[in-house]
Order: C-alpha cells, then sequence, then structure tokens
C-alpha cells in the first residue's frame, strides 16, 4: 500500500520538530547584532524634519509621516524620537499647551478633521516594530521673538513672571519652583496619556552662550538660592533637581517607559576639569549648566545619547576621544551616540565629506562594548541618503534588524514561551498560530512576538538575528507569512516579548512544506 502524501509530511514536521529541538548553535564570531538601539531623530521645531510644511492638510501630514516611516524602516532604524514638545506647545491632543504653529501654521489651532498627531505616530511606529520616544524641549517657550503671534493660551502669557529673555527668545527660568513642577506636569500628561515607549529630552537647559549677552535670573537667586553662594552651582542644581523630578515621576506613573536625555557631547574639558575629557571646546556643564555625567553616575537616566558631531581624529574634539570618554562614564546606563548624519550634506570642506567617514564611526562604536547603539540627526538627513550612506545601513550595517537593548534594572524577568504553534500552508503562504503564553511571574502581559524562520536543514540559532522573520509589537497570536518558495521546508520558532522587550524562551520548532 503506498504512503500517503499527508503521512509524509506529517513525517516531515515530527522529524523538523525533532531536529529543531536537539541542534545546538556553534558560535559564530560574524553573528550580526540581534539588539542594537537605531534611532533617528525626527524634528518638528521649524517643520526641519516633519511636518515639512504648517500648510499641509491633514491627510497629507499622515500620508508623510508614514512615508517617512516606512523608508526608516527599510534602511533598519527600530526607534523614533519624536519632537512634540518644541516651544511649551503641543503636537499632541491630550496637552495643557496650545497646539504648535509648525502643525497647522498658527500656534493654537487643531487639525482639521481632528486627530492627534502622537496618537498616530506611536500607532504606526508599532505596527513597524519601531519604538516611539517621545521628545520634548524642557525649558525653550518660544523659538524667535515673534511673542505677538502667541496663543493667549500660552504658558508665557499666562505666567509672564517664569520667563526671561535670552537670544531674542523666551525661556522658563529653571530656578523658580513652580516652573519645575509646571514641566514635570507637562511630561506626565503625555506618560499618562499615551503609549509612548520612551521620554526624552534635548540638549537644551541653560542657553548656549551668546557674547554680550547674559541670563537675567539674579533676582531669582535672592529669592531662591538659599546656602549656595555661586550662582553657577545653584543653576546647576536647579537642572539637576529638574531631571530627578522627572525620572522619578515618570517611573512612578509607568515603570516601563524609558527616560533618556541627550546633551550636549563634552561635559567638560580636562583644563577646566581633570575628570573632563581630552577636548577644547563648549561644555554642559560650565556652559549649560547640565551636570549630565552626574545624572549618569546617579542613575537618574537609562539612557544617555551625548551628541558626537565632529569627526574620528578632530583636533578641537575628536569623535573617538569623546566615545572613549563617555564609554568610561556610563555607571551601567545604556550609551547611544548622537551621530552627524546632516553634517555629511554640509557645504563646507570637513572629514565628514569622506563617505567612510561615518562607517568608521559605526565600526568604531561597536567595536566597545559599553556602547549600545546610535541615534541620527536628523530624519530627513538620512531620507537624503548623503554620500550613499543610508544604503550603507540598509545594506551592511543594518541589513538584519535588531531588537532594543534590555535595561535590566527597569525589567529583568521575560514572559513565558507562546504554546501550541501551528504552522499551516496556504496558498503559497503560511499561517502560523498560537496560544497565547502562560502569565509570567511578575504577571505582565505580553507586548509582542518574535517570529524566527530556517530552513529546514539549518541549525536553530536564535542569537542570529538573520533568521528573524518579524517583529511584532502586537499581542495577536498569529502572522501570515507570504514570503516562502514553494518547494521548500522550513522550520518556524516564536517567541514571546515584554514591553521591554526581555525575550522569552523559544516554542518547539515547527515545520512546514510549501507545495
Amino acid at each position: 500500500m503506498p504512503i500517503s502524501r499527508r503521512f509524509l509530511f506529517f513525517l516531515f514536521v515530527i522529524f523538523t520538530i525533532v531536529n529543531a529541538k536537539a541542534q545546538v548553535a556553534p558560535a559564530d564570531t560574524d553573528v550580526p547584532l540581534k539588539r542594537e538601539f537605531r534611532g533617528v531623530w525626527v524634528a518638528s521645531v521649524e517643520n526641519i524634519d516633519w511636518p515639512s510644511s504648517p500648510n499641509l492638510s491633514v491627510e497629507d501630514q499622515k500620508a508623510e509621516l508614514i512615508n517617512l516611516l516606512n523608508a526608516h524602516k527599510r534602511t533598519g532604524i527600530n526607534a523614533i524620537m519624536l519632537q512634540i514638545r518644541p516651544a511649551a506647545d503641543a503636537f499632541y491632543a491630550k496637552s495643557r499647551e496650545p497646539w504648535s504653529k509648525w502643525l497647522m501654521g498658527k500656534q493654537g489651532k487643531a487639525p482639521s478633521p481632528a486627530y492627534d498627531p502622537l496618537e498616530f505616530a506611536i500607532a504606526e511606529a508599532h505596527k513597524r516594530g519601531m519604538e516611539l520616544h517621545a521628545w520634548f524641549n524642557p525649558y525653550r517657550a518660544t523659538n524667535d521673538g515673534k511673542f505677538f503671534a502667541l496663543s493667549p493660551t500660552h504658558i508665557t502669557n499666562i505666567k509672564p513672571e517664569w520667563f526671561y529673555i535670552y537670544g531674542g527668545i523666551k525661556l522658563f527660568n529653571p530656578g523658580i519652583p513652580e516652573v519645575r513642577d509646571y514641566i514635570v506636569r507637562v511630561f506626565l500628561d503625555v506618560v499618562d496619556n499615551y503609549d509612548i515607549d520612551g521620554v526624552h529630552m534635548d540638549d537644551y537647559f541653560y542657553p548656549y552662550q551668546i557674547d554680550g549677552q547674559h541670563i537675567n535670573d539674579a533676582e531669582t537667586f535672592k529669592e531662591y538660592g538659599g546656602d549656595f553662594t555661586d550662582i553657577r552651582d545653584w543653576r546647576r542644581d536647579n537642572v539637576d533637581q529638574l531631571v530627578k523630578m522627572l525620572t522619578d515621576s515618570v517611573h512612578k506613573h509607568k515603570p516601563r517607559i524609558k527616560f533618556g536625555i541627550s546633551p550636549f557631547g563634552i561635559w567638560a574639558n580636562t583644563y577646566q576639569n581633570p575628570q573632563g575629557s581630552a577636548t577644547h571646546g563648549g561644555s554642559s556643564y560650565y556652559e549649560q549648566f547640565a551636570d549630565s555625567r552626574r545624572w549618569v553616575k546617579e542613575g537618574w537616566v537609562d539612557y544617555i545619547n551625548p551628541q558626537l558631531y565632529w569627526p574620528i581624529g578632530d583636533r578641537s574634539a575628536a569623535f573617538d576621544t569623546l566615545l572613549d570618554w563617555w564609554s568610561d562614564n556610563t555607571y551601567n546606563r545604556h550609551l547611544y551616540i548622537g551621530m552627524a548624519a546632516y553634517r555629511i550634506n554640509e557645504r563646507r570642506r570637513s572629514k565628514f565629506k569622506d563617505p567612510g567617514q561615518m562607517p568608521a564611526q559605526i565600526r568604531y562604536l561597536r567595536d566597545n562594548e559599553r556602547v549600545q547603539g546610535s541615534v541620527y540627526f536628523s530624519s530627513k538627513s538620512l531620507l537624503n541618503n548623503p554620500l550613499g550612506f543610508t544604503d550603507s545601513l540598509q545594506q551592511n550595517y543594518y541589513k538584519y534588524p535588531a531588537l532594543p537593548p534590555l535595561m535590566l534594572w527597569l525589567d529583568s524577568i521575560p514572559p513565558n514561551p507562546p504554546r501550541n504553534v501551528t504552522a499551516t500552508p496556504v496558498h503559497n503562504s503560511v499561517d502560523l498560530k498560537w496560544d497565547v503564553p502562560l502569565p509570567a511571574k511578575d504577571s505582565e502581559p505580553v507586548y509582542g512576538y518574535i517570529i524566527y524562520r530556517f530552513n529546514a536543514d539549518e541549525t536553530v540559532n536564535l542569537e542570529d538575528p538573520r533568521h528573524i522573520l518579524h517583529i511584532q509589537y502586537d499581542d495577536t497570536p498569529f502572522y501570515h507569512d507570504e514570503t516562502v518558495q514553494r518547494g521548500k521546508s522550513y522550520v518556524y520558532v516564536v517567541t514571546a516579548i515584554d514591553r521591554l522587550k526581555n525575550e522569552s524562551d523559544r516554542s518547539p520548532g515547527i515545520g512546514a512544506m510549501v507545495r
């Protein structure tokens, strides 16, 4: 009696399950990185990146953002740093501050038809397996001197005593306790109401120095200076207090949200401070009163993202020198390097005109085990593919997907694995289904899944991202694989991930033969 084709397929499935369980992956030094932070800043101020104009319709805004996300997904980016509060205004509906003028052309003017840009951006980023970090500018209240154009509900009109003017713009006075309380409440509006992955602050604390100008906060120092005898130490303490308040508040409201800051690349120079870097340039500690090194040392940030916008070997501030310094001052927090993709487009001659400069920076940071990734400024620069750099990311450095690195101090307990995985060939495709995992030890629900695919004769190695078929920020226990080839046999493995991307043990390997 001839053996049926159905029985042969059953034998194949059993063989692949047993084989996939038994095989142990050999060490492979050429395996790409499975975990790496690959971010890009999407700046809304002055319509740098998105939306490209304040005159776009809502549908055009949405389409433009989708195209942007699709392009970055193809490049291999896995995190979007979206600027949602550029100047005490909002790119989100659930805000105590007015709508940004860079959204609809006039401050306070709501999108019509109504939609929530942040909610939309989060949903679209997550569909593509990308984190979304809400990027805030904490202290800038205006970006120009057109104060007459501000909304009546803008905070500068409600609390004018909270601000000083420097460089022709209005800035929050960090020395006023009510200012710090207000800024924390603004941040928590987003933390409490949106499904963001991270809270992100940029490098604007006290203003970058301008010759001939001074910060008008002497009266505030008299009132709130306390035991401080040096106004500069008091200013640093004001910023420290805000950072500490934010990390405490953010993590209390949502313990799984990441909190990170992107300071100026030089904390201090050795000629200013023996603990500083061997550089000669502006410094956040002395000029902006931002003690970014302390924030890492005290554990007040989950990641630090210094902007190292200089080439390797630069005489004043070398990329390699600063990266080494920051890597020696991470204190077991994550270090993501701010990368100057925008400088490739500069008109003046510089080392960034060398097509090998940015790739060399990637290789240098990857050689340092204390560095977990990169963030590029900015979106438009990557989309323009300067000197083919974006192509090199897509085809080489970011060719295979990567998960964000783990933050074990926030969460170290993984989910349980998916159960009862099945793989059913259907019309030149395969339908994967599984049962939701049993509850994790910390009772945290499953956030998503990772689907791996192997040829039937390949070793199952989940540390090799070349076999990641799909990263799913969605708890639906189903995946439809349309990328199979007829006549081939595959083995699928599914794992579960939680909010901070802790990964479960693997499911058994499940075979499928595509006819």
